[in-house]
């Protein structure tokens, strides 16, 4: 298996990235091996000075770098050997099997959804995150911020595609899928989720609990995977980070707590297409890379893509 890496992307590129990829060099897989996409000359100086044989990668050589700055789609048509564009490329043909990166998050997705392209029979693909809670498991929630208005059925197939990657990716046998609304009463929330909940009480595709609140995001006795659009669903994940903040500030640690810290994630997986692609966040730290690699190996291992593919087909 090999995990590709956007060397070039985020604040701290390509410092962060190589470190961090040499930091996952002692844990990934002996059957995984790292592609780093990115200026040569660069990455292998960061690996010389790190004592770090370059041979203990692949390196492809690109020559550009789509910048946070630049318009997303006329970059990828534009700077066609940037890391983000020859690492989707190289993905699309199968040369690597998960593709990593925290730079542009916009780049990221044309390339999930103009080169990767969605699965047939999903409406529109999503990105989640996973959420700690007090029993010390995880749950998903999702839509994290790629879409902002979403359609009842679009909020249904996000409960078949968390169900779906919960069961994979986290080893969850039947995972119980909620609707994040303001009350839990089946009349309560807008036209969407109100419509959403009349879906999915009915559905036999995945195990439907009915509507939580957001003062049950943490609690793992009621949800292992949570739905929302993206507006409320990127509200949440900012809040959870800004929450996470607030108790370093204050000196305030337990494990749970440590959970929080985006670096311990590593970054938000795009579900609902072709391949695996993870996207991380843009100030990652060398340790939020490092998780990220293992994240992207994860998924992969998991088989989750083809399982999204024969529920949707």
């Amino acid at each position: 298996m090999k995990i590709g890496l956007d060397a070039m992307g985020g604040d701290y590129a390509p410092e962060a990235a190589v470190l961090g990829a040499i930091e996952a060099l002692e844990q990934i897989g002996d059957d995984t091996r790292i592609t780093l996409f990115g200026d040569e000359a660069r990455i292998t100086e960061i690996l010389s000075r790190e004592g770090c044989p370059a041979s203990s990668f692949d390196i492809v050589p690109t020559t550009e770098v789509i910048e946070m700055g630049d318009h997303p789609a006329q970059a990828f048509t534009k700077k066609s050997d940037s890391s983000i564009v020859v690492g989707f490329q190289h993905l699309k043909e199968d040369k690597i099997q998960g593709f990593a990166s925290a730079g542009s998050t916009g780049a990221m997705m044309v390339g999930s959804s103009m080169v990767i392209k969605q699965i047939e029979g999903v409406i529109r693909p999503t990105i989640c995150t996973v959420v700690p809670t007090d029993s010390g498991r995880e749950s998903v929630l999702l839509d994290v911020g790629l879409n902002v208005d979403c359609k009842p059925d679009v909020l249904y197939q996000y409960g078949l595609i968390g169900s779906i990657y919960a069961k994979a990716v986290l080893g969850v046998d039947r995972p119980r899928v909620a609707l994040l609304n303001i009350g839990e009463e089946p009349e309560k929330g807008n036209l969407a989720t109100k419509a959403a909940y009349e879906l999915m009480k009915e559905t036999e595709e995945f195990y439907f609990v009915g509507n939580v609140e957001g003062n049950h995001l943490f609690d793992q006795e009621i949800a292992d995977v949570i739905v929302c659009d993206g507006f409320v669903g990127n509200v949440v994940l900012k809040e959870v980070e800004g929450f996470y903040g607030l108790m370093v500030k204050h000196g305030i640690s337990s494990p749970f707590i440590r959970a929080l810290n985006y670096e311990e994630i590593g970054g938000t997986p795009v579900l609902g297409i072709n391949s695996t692609v993870i996207i991380g966040h843009g100030c990652s730290t060398p340790k939020a890379i490092r998780n990220m690699i293992l994240q992207t190996e994860e998924a992969v291992k998991s088989g989750v893509v083809t399982k999204f593919k024969e529920a949707f087909n």
